[in-house]
């Protein structure tokens, strides 16, 4: 099975969001594309308070947004619930997605300890005497569209931090990037085989690397392929799908795909091809890069 389309940014109910929020992703600048993955942007401008979902990868992301009443640069560690935010208002967010394991010489702490949490930066940065980031999350919110000179600033900031030089971080990189592309690998066995490690080996890397394991890796990246399935647009045998994506049968894929976005496959591509549209209005500055 090819790599299904239409999974990269995890957003759950896409027809639905892409009449609330205006989002786009760049590359990182080469000073940065060894450890970080992408850059990202998403404004929204909503009449009545709305719930967006995201299935998220298995990133960390560094995200510049209002949080407490502040301008904040925040650490989101790696999910393994499906991530809900909140949206009121008008508001935008810039950010960065690190590749998996590449943030682990910034901090001071095994990056599974950030899992499901979200703090300012500045408290796991392992370095003396950070600068406060609120100074600066506040002139990169302030640039006016376009976003890309709010993630020019954000992108100069991250350059500046001090980490260390970690050869591991490269190796667990190109092998959580490989699971994502390779439908066909379904086991943290597999994984454990590539690397040339044991399990638990692997194991003990993806905890100080990566944030979660490297079973909790394949399953999120192959209920991402579910996903883009449901995405598509198109009439879906769940049975053949259970079976390509390397799961038991349709009813295991049916109760993994429930226990994180909630409820069955069938169920959730019924409404996501049915948008509701009350209390939006269009998202400024959408175009391209919108979800649309």
């Amino acid at each position: 099975m090819d790599r299904p389309a239409g999974r990269d940014h995890g957003i759950l109910r896409p027809l639905d969001a892409a009449r609330r929020i205006s989002l786009g992703r760049q590359a990182p600048p080469e000073s940065l594309a060894g450890r970080v993955a992408y850059l990202w942007w998403v404004r929204w401008d909503v009449e009545e308070p709305y719930r967006q979902d995201v299935l998220p990868a298995p990133v960390v992301h560094v995200s510049v947004e209002q949080w407490q009443s502040r301008a904040r640069i925040l650490l989101t560690g790696p999910q393994s619930r499906r991530f809900e935010q909140r949206l009121e208002g008008r508001g935008r967010v810039v950010a960065a997605a690190f590749r998996p394991g590449c943030v682990r010489p910034y901090l001071g702490v095994p990056v599974s300890d950030l899992a499901d949490r979200r703090v300012p930066l500045a408290e796991v940065v392992a370095a003396d005497g950070v600068l406060d980031d609120t100074v600066v999350a506040e002139r990169i919110l302030d640039r006016d569209p376009p976003d890309e000179a709010s993630l020019a600033l954000l992108t100069d900031w991250l350059g500046a931090l001090p980490s260390a030089s970690d050869p591991l971080c490269e190796d667990l990189a190109t092998l959580v990037e490989r699971a994502e592309q390779d439908p066909s690998l379904t086991r943290a066995a597999q994984l454990a085989d590539l690397a040339g490690v044991t399990l638990r080996t692997l194991q003990r890397q993806f905890a100080e690397y990566v944030g979660v394991g490297p079973k909790q890796v394949v399953q999120r990246f192959r209920l991402l392929d579910v996903a883009a399935v449901a995405h598509s647009g198109q009439a879906v045998d769940w049975a053949a799908v259970a079976l390509e994506l390397g799961y038991s049968d349709q009813s295991h894929l049916v109760r993994a795909f429930s226990r994180v976005v909630g409820e069955p496959p069938a169920t959730y591509t019924r409404r996501a091809s049915t948008p509701v549209t009350s209390g939006v209005r269009p998202p400024r500055g959408a175009g391209s890069d919108s979800l649309a």
